[in-house]
């Protein structure tokens, strides 16, 4: 069988727009400042905490961006983020593209650092049905482990297979090491550490069949 691997967060769903929005919620004019804060911290809290829900994981950088403004972040305030997530909102060009690869006969999957039921409240907001959903509840582990990539092949032995995501740390990498196929959807205009890893780059999912 085909499959298409996507990241969620960043690829699918605007991730920066759901942090600077939940953000502004509890701190009115610092949903920028804190979004910058909030990505640098998130990596760190993931690797030294791998089997932490996401949950926690929103929170806790939260707090530590909040600490590194100097804003004052109220105890329940810290799970705004997993409060809203469900709500954040999913790229404009999704639908059209993920209908266009379905159509050409590919099958879906999410691996995704979220777990079972923060996803379950997107997946009601995707427009594309998935056929695989790997979080990282399930597998006890944050990308840029392997064990999101490493549970997806054991579950369903993909016949070609190739990975889609944003983030370059996250999934490029980690993609590389395992010599799967990938696609950079680098909406940031980032530059890559190392453009070996690279494969295929464009701005976002418009053309995805041409890129698979």
């Amino acid at each position: 069988m085909r499959w298409v691997t996507f990241d969620c967060f960043g690829t699918l769903v605007d991730w920066r727009h759901g942090i600077r929005s939940g953000a502004e919620l509890i701190a009115p004019g610092h949903g920028e400042r804190l979004l910058e804060a909030y990505v640098r911290h998130e990596l760190d809290v993931q690797a030294e905490n791998p089997a932490m829900r996401y949950r926690q994981v929103l929170a806790e950088a939260l707090r530590r961006a909040c600490a590194q403004e100097k804003v004052t972040l109220a105890p329940d305030d810290a799970f705004v983020l997993g409060d809203t997530l469900p709500y954040w909102p999913v790229f404009p060009e999704v639908g059209t593209e993920l209908s266009a690869v379905r159509e050409a006969g590919w099958n879906l999957a999410l691996l995704t650092n979220c777990d079972r039921d923060l996803i379950a409240g997107t997946l009601r907001r995707l427009p594309v049905p998935f056929d695989a959903v790997v979080t990282s509840e399930q597998v006890g582990a944050y990308k840029p482990s392997h064990a999101h990539f490493s549970a997806f092949e054991r579950a369903h032995r993909p016949a070609h297979w190739v990975h889609v995501a944003q983030s370059y740390v996250h999934d490029l990498v980690p993609a590389h090491q395992l010599g799967i196929r990938r696609v950079w959807i680098n909406r940031q205009g980032e530059r890559p550490a190392d453009p070996a890893i690279l494969q295929e780059t464009q701005p976002d999912l418009r053309g995805l069949v041409r890129a698979i």
